[in-house]
């Protein structure tokens, strides 16, 4: 029965940490001028590891070497960096709206599929059903901003590569927070992403991190979009399936359409509208039914 319970809390903790990752983009565009999308993820990374190893150091370190996971650890670290690279690079060659919805929309799919085989996983229908809503939704919001769409093969296959990369490591994180505490796994991952990325930094404009506004929004992409949030997710995901936790950083862009509508002035049309409202349709249903059916059971009990 406690099981029960904390998994319906692991709903709300993925859910938060999704509404922190929706806050990016209207970051980003507060950013200072010459803040490019590959910088700044690589930027990300690195603070947010730096902040989270500075807590693990706090809470008495790693613990013996012996104990953790090596190759999870690696390849959940590579599959976050490929993410940063393959999202953004995707995005930039087939369009905000078609990287978007490839990127984004092929995650929940990709987690689905790899929790089964790996994890013997089964999301069941409800999932199914709530995916299918969310993912009309993300269709309908990144589509109604009426400008014209164009589909480039290698931005769609890099959009594709970034939503499994990021379901891989969702898997991999899943597998190593069976050992260790959530505030150690992101620790590693962040900082190995962050060396596997490092090196692109000479090939992009940096100058803009040593102003004043750059350092604060490096600061609150790291510490507070990256080792919070994904400190949160790794505590929800202790007791959320993979494909659910996936499904349920939908309300990412849900999160950033709003924060456009009432913090940058954006317009929204009704399109954009019924988006928003079947992203949430379909959060709602995979949410709280669940913790629903789970008081239903412990008062049978």
């Amino acid at each position: 029965m406690t099981g029960k319970i904390k998994s319906g809390g692991g709903t709300w903790f993925v859910l938060a940490a999704a509404t922190l990752w929706g806050t990016t983009g209207t970051a980003q565009a507060l950013a200072p001028e010459g803040a490019g999308p590959l910088a700044v993820g690589t930027m990300r990374l690195l603070i947010g590891g730096i902040g989270l190893m500075a807590i693990t150091l706090l809470q008495g370190g790693f613990g013996r070497v012996s104990s953790w996971p090596i190759r999870l650890s690696l390849g959940a670290g590579f599959f976050m960096a490929l993410y940063q690279v393959t999202f953004f690079a995707g995005v930039s060659a087939t369009g905000v709206a078609v990287g978007t919805i490839v990127g984004i929309g092929s995650s929940p799919v990709a987690a689905g599929f790899l929790a089964l085989v790996f994890r013997g996983e089964r999301p069941g229908r409800r999932w199914l059903v709530a995916t299918a809503l969310a993912l009309s939704g993300c269709s309908l919001l990144a589509l109604s901003g009426g400008e014209g769409v164009r589909v480039d093969i290698l931005g769609v296959f890099l959009a594709i590569c970034a939503g499994a990369s990021y379901a891989a490591c969702t898997l991999l994180i899943k597998g190593m927070l069976e050992r260790q505490s959530p505030t150690q796994v992101m620790t590693v991952v962040f900082c190995l992403g962050a060396l596997m990325l490092l090196p692109l930094l000479l090939f992009v404009d940096i100058a803009w991190i040593g102003t004043l506004h750059g350092v604060a929004t490096v600061f609150y992409f790291g510490l507070v979009t990256a080792a919070l949030a994904y400190w949160l997710f790794a505590r929800g995901l202790r007791s959320v399936q993979v494909a659910s936790a996936v499904t349920l950083t939908l309300a990412e862009p849900m999160t950033a359409g709003l924060l456009g509508l009432l913090l940058l002035g954006e317009q929204m049309n009704a399109q954009a509208y019924c988006g928003i409202g079947l992203i949430f349709c379909g959060l709602v249903l995979l949410a709280l039914p669940v913790r629903s059916r789970y008081r239903s059971r412990d008062r049978d009990d």
